[in-house]
């Protein structure tokens, strides 16, 4: 699922962000690839093996690489399709 529309970012998201360091087109990425979980009545999006897997295909080894310390985030979207907020993932990503 590639993104068409422009990403919507609260004003918290867009903060956080910003603090946290996390690239607009690192949240988008993590939003095509990314595998939704959902938590606390929002839907949050992280790279599991797969979705890294697909991201390495299509931008290739070398641009894979050169974004890949990035990718350890995510990112929380809202039922209305807003980013709540990003941040940085501390724990491994574990499928139930």
């Amino acid at each position: 699922m590639l993104h068409t529309q422009p990403l919507s970012f609260t004003a918290h998201a867009r903060a956080r962000c910003q603090q946290r360091a996390i690239r607009p087109d690192i949240v988008e990425r993590i939003l095509d690839y990314g595998r939704p979980t959902r938590f606390r009545g929002a839907d949050s999006y992280a790279l599991d093996k797969e979705g890294r897997r697909r991201l390495r295909r299509d931008l290739g080894d070398r641009n894979f690489r050169a974004i890949e310390r990035q990718l350890d985030a995510y990112v929380v979207v809202a039922d209305n399709g807003l980013i709540i907020t990003a941040a940085w993932s501390t724990q491994r990503l574990w499928r139930h």
